[in-house]
């Protein structure tokens, strides 16, 4: 039988889903990292007190095993089940093969407006999309990687607003831009049209650290670092110009 090509709805879901899913892997790796130093901590000062506490104590000898057993219970669990449930992210394949720009950035645009710019009344644009260039990278992920893009700038944008996505070429690499007019509130308002989930937009408006971008857009970070490249985003700031950035070495530059 033949294969049929996913329809705009299906294409949609599992955009979405993969958006999820990176992001899911990427808040399971924050927790893991932040775990990680006060057991650490915890399990040395054990041994700190081991030495001080005198050895004929029962009950404080049975306290201090108490307190290493339950760090390297949560220990075996993060390696068990927080480390192996986002192996499958953790390296993440990239088939690369030579590809036209502007007929994925046409594509990543279409399926954006189709998705929520419509129905946000969010008009979308590529006015840099350079004609006839091609890039030798993963297709599928830089898709992905653009459309959200798109879908995170039309969410957190107010209805009539514009959205572009500029590419720029030289030498050393291609540069993704997508740049329009923050609106924390119409990110939040759960009576407008949404596609990210409500954990993800809330994480969103919530003050980032330094040189770190949302937990949703954690896909974007990953396809630029399989890349070799990089992934900035502006901070948000009600009414004032945002910008997310995805820069990809180009081969052999």
């Amino acid at each position: 039988m033949a294969s049929t090509s996913p329809t705009p709805t299906e294409r949609t879901a599992r955009l979405c889903a993969e958006a999820a899913l990176f992001m899911r892997d990427h808040v399971l790796s924050r927790v893991s990292h932040d775990l990680r130093s006060p057991l650490n901590a915890i399990h040395s000062w054990a041994y700190v007190l081991e030495r001080k506490i005198d050895s004929a104590d029962a009950s404080a000898q049975r306290a201090l095993a108490g307190i290493r057993t339950g760090v390297d219970q949560q220990v075996h669990l993060l390696e068990t089940l927080v480390d192996t449930t986002r192996a499958e992210t953790r390296k993440l394949h990239i088939e690369r093969a030579p590809f036209a720009l502007d007929a994925l950035v046409g594509e990543a645009v279409d399926e954006a407006r189709r998705a929520l710019a419509d129905a946000r009344g969010v008009s979308l644009a590529a006015p840099g999309a350079p004609a006839g260039a091609t890039l030798d990278a993963g297709r599928e992920r830089i898709g992905q990687a653009l459309w959200l893009m798109l879908a995170f700038a039309i969410e957190a944008s107010a209805a009539g607003a514009a959205v572009s996505l500029d590419v720029n070429l030289t030498a050393t690499a291609a540069q993704f831009e997508v740049h329009w007019q923050a609106s924390r509130e119409a990110l939040a308002d759960e009576t407008l049209p949404h596609l990210l989930e409500p954990f993800a937009r809330a994480q969103a408006c919530e003050p980032q650290e330094a040189g770190r971008a949302p937990w949703v857009l954690a896909l974007c970070q990953r396809v630029a670092e399989a890349h070799g490249g990089r992934f900035e985003m502006r901070p948000l700031v009600e009414g004032e110009a945002a910008t997310l950035t995805l820069s990809v070495p180009i081969t052999g530059a």
